[in-house]
């Protein structure tokens, strides 16, 4: 069984997949600097689809647990709306935000389901902080190429390294989906 949240990822996750085949339809030799923001941005939608499906996830579960309790209406809605009201301030799923909201309102650790392949738990939390990094330099740091100068800086995010950090946050999410739900 799968949630509900990881379908709505699949379906956020294209707007990043479509800004990165946009960047390659344009992409020419040598490439115009002008759409290097279709990278960034592209970094900039997968963590938010990442961010939102954690939301959404957390949403799903807690309404599975509260409707397990019919007895104690008051304490789910209190629940409910504690998990809303934190919710309002959960942005960039780095793992210091998404570890502890989980086990306040799960009581799992999913950082500990996070392991696929050749990735073990503490390298997926390092690459998850370093591309949470990331999306907040570019976000409100821009980290736009200058024109005009004399050295080129390395563009802030490549192509190939969009492509491989969009994958790893679709296993991340995976990852995270599968753990969850044979925890709950």
């Amino acid at each position: 069984m799968i949630s509900k949240a990881i379908q709505k990822f699949e379906h956020a996750i294209q707007d990043a997949i479509d800004l990165l085949n946009h960047f390659d339809v344009l992409n020419t030799n040598p490439p115009p600097p002008q759409i290097e923001v279709l990278k960034r941005a592209s970094l900039v939608m997968t963590l938010a689809a990442l961010e939102t499906y954690f939301e959404d996830l957390l949403i799903e579960a807690s309404e599975a647990i509260c409707s397990r309790s019919t007895e104690e209406v008051v304490l789910a809605s209190f629940f409910k709306d504690s998990l809303t009201s934190d919710l309002k301030y959960f942005h960039t799923p780095s793992t210091d935000r998404v570890r502890p909201i989980f086990q306040k309102y799960l009581g799992i650790d999913i950082t500990e389901g996070w392991a696929w392949n050749n990735i073990e738990p503490p390298a997926a939390r390092t690459e998850l902080n370093r591309l949470a990094k990331k999306r907040g330099d570019i976000a409100h740091r821009s980290l736009r190429p200058i024109d005009g100068q004399a050295q080129p800086q390395r563009h802030a995010v490549t192509r190939d390294d969009l492509r491989k950090h969009i994958h790893f946050i679709r296993q991340l999410v995976q990852a995270t989906d599968v753990y969850v739900v044979t925890k709950l």
